[in-house]
Formats: C-alpha cells, sequence, structure tokens
C-alpha cells in the first residue's frame, strides 16, 4: 500500500462506533461488561476485549462527540498520510491504552484515547486552523490541543484511570507520528507553480512558501477569470501541466484557496483544484 492510497477505512470505524452502540443500548450492563477490557478476561481468552472495548460508549453524548471527532480529524489524517499509515496510527493508539490498562490493571471502554491522539497529531499538522465553539467562539486547533494536554496532565496527576489509558495511547502513537510518519518525504513539495516548472534547477519550496507561492498563483487565475476566452484555457492548460496525478481531490463546496487555515492552498492537489475552478468559470461565461 502506498501512502498516497486512502481507502476510507474511517466509514467503517464510524459504522462500528454506531454499530456497537445500538448493540449496547440493548442491555448497557450486559454488553458494556461483554465487550470491555479487562485483564482478568483477557487473560482467561477473551482476546476480542482488545480490540471491542473502544467501542463501548460510556452515553450518547460520549458517542456524538467521538464521532464528531473521529470524522472531522480522521477523514483529514487518513486523506494527508493514506490509509496504510492512518490504520497503524489508529492501532498503536489502541494497543497502547489496553497496554497501559493491562499493567496497572483496571478497565477500560470508550475511544477517548483515539480522541486526544487524533486532536494531538491534527494539531501539529494544521495548527492554525479555526475551529467555532457552538457555532461562535473562535479556537484554534492548537489550543484546543493545548487544553486537551493539560487536562491530560491534571487526570494523571489525580490518576485518573481515563487519563492515564488516554495518555498510553496517545504517547504511543504520537512517537509513530513523529518518528516515521513526519520525516517521511512530503507530498506536496510536488507541486510547483508554473513559473518555478519552466525553471530547470529551483530549489523545492518549503511548506510555507509553496503555501505563498500557491495563493499567489490563485490570484493571478482570479485575474484571467475575466478576461477573455483564451486568456483563461491558456491558464487552465498551465494549471493541467501542474497537477500531481493520484491525488483525491476534494468536491467544489470544499475548495476553499484563500481560507484563513491555509490548508487548501497547502495541498498537492491545489493547481488541480484551480483548473477545476477555472474551468466552472468558463463553463458559467459561455452560458
Amino acid at each position: 500500500m502506498t501512502r498516497r492510497e486512502n481507502l476510507h477505512s474511517l466509514y467503517v470505524l464510524l459504522f462500528l462506533n454506531i454499530a456497537f452502540f445500538l448493540i449496547q443500548t440493548q442491555s448497557p450492563e450486559k454488553y458494556g461488561t461483554f465487550f470491555s477490557f479487562q485483564r482478568d478476561a483477557l487473560m482467561q481468552g477473551e482476546v476480542w476485549r482488545l480490540f471491542t472495548y473502544q467501542f463501548i460508549q460510556s452515553s450518547a453524548l460520549s458517542l456524538f462527540f467521538n464521532l464528531l471527532i473521529l470524522y472531522i480529524m480522521g477523514s483529514v489524517v487518513e486523506e494527508e498520510w493514506g490509509t496504510g499509515h492512518f490504520l497503524v496510527f489508529y492501532v498503536l493508539s489502541t494497543v497502547g491504552s489496553a497496554a497501559v490498562a493491562f499493567l496497572l490493571g483496571f478497565p477500560l471502554i470508550g475511544s477517548f484515547f483515539l480522541s486526544y491522539s487524533l486532536l494531538f497529531a491534527y494539531a501539529h499538522m494544521v495548527p492554525e486552523q479555526t475551529f467555532y465553539i457552538f457555532f461562535i467562539l473562535p479556537v484554534k486547533v492548537k489550543w484546543l490541543a493545548w487544553i486537551a494536554l493539560a487536562l491530560m496532565g491534571f487526570g494523571l496527576v489525580t490518576r485518573s484511570s481515563s487519563s492515564i489509558g488516554a495518555a498510553g495511547g496517545a504517547a504511543l502513537s504520537m512517537a509513530y507520528y513523529f518518528f516515521v510518519i513526519r520525516n517521511r518525504p512530503s507530498r506536496r513539495i510536488k507541486v510547483l507553480t508554473p513559473k518555478q516548472m519552466q525553471a530547470a534547477s529551483v530549489p523545492t519550496p518549503s511548506d510555507e512558501k509553496l503555501a505563498d507561492a500557491n495563493l499567489a498563483g490563485f490570484q493571478e487565475t482570479k485575474s484571467i477569470a475575466a478576461g477573455t476566452t483564451a486568456e483563461r484555457q491558456g491558464r487552465i492548460d498551465v494549471l493541467t501541466k501542474a497537477i500531481v496525478p493520484g491525488v483525491n481531490i476534494c468536491p467544489p463546496a470544499d475548495f476553499k484557496p484563500e481560507a484563513e487555515d491555509r490548508y487548501c492552498i497547502r495541498c498537492e492537489g491545489f493547481n488541480e483544484c484551480s483548473a477545476r475552478w477555472l474551468s466552472l468559470r468558463e463553463t458559467a461565461n459561455s452560458q
């Protein structure tokens, strides 16, 4: 499996969370006990608990927030890393939490450990992205990560089993992120502006320089959008030559090249999105 392959395993995980919750509602005490992580039960051969404990939720509210974090952040992480790295990260979070619970002998339920791991990785990838709490209060994701880390630290001091388990999962998965995923060659450095493509020996720009170059290129694309058909088609041809094959492209509604979080303009599919945007303008102008 190459790192660009995205098999959308996230949707399988979302389905499993919902399916297990529906099963759990039939008899919360029975199924909560049957699927939770218990060291003594595991030692007796009930190995499914290593996998199923993460799908047992304490309430519908906890399920909602876990699904929300998994969908919003997990989709971006899987898209960026590829399904292979994402699943390894996920499994390490699960194993890390279970290992701590096994060593210390406390029970474990829920996927809170993955919420911490995903939040930390996501915040390191796009620290400036802004979320709106209750659709009103803007908070950058990096500050959410710091708050989560502080809460985890407080839980460790007070010996909260959930915080200890989450710390084990986060530590193992983030070690994989820092030592394996983060240091691999970036996918985005292959995207060059038209001027860079014309130069034979232009050094590869850094991530931020690439974002600036893409944004500048989009400003040029916008100015050409108001020009003649020949100018628009010429720009589309230039952008098409700069497309990186095999990149998953967002639907048109999600294309936001001038967004404050700068996520899209650092994407290797930016040239393709820009060409598509200009093509849509060309179609609208011809009607």
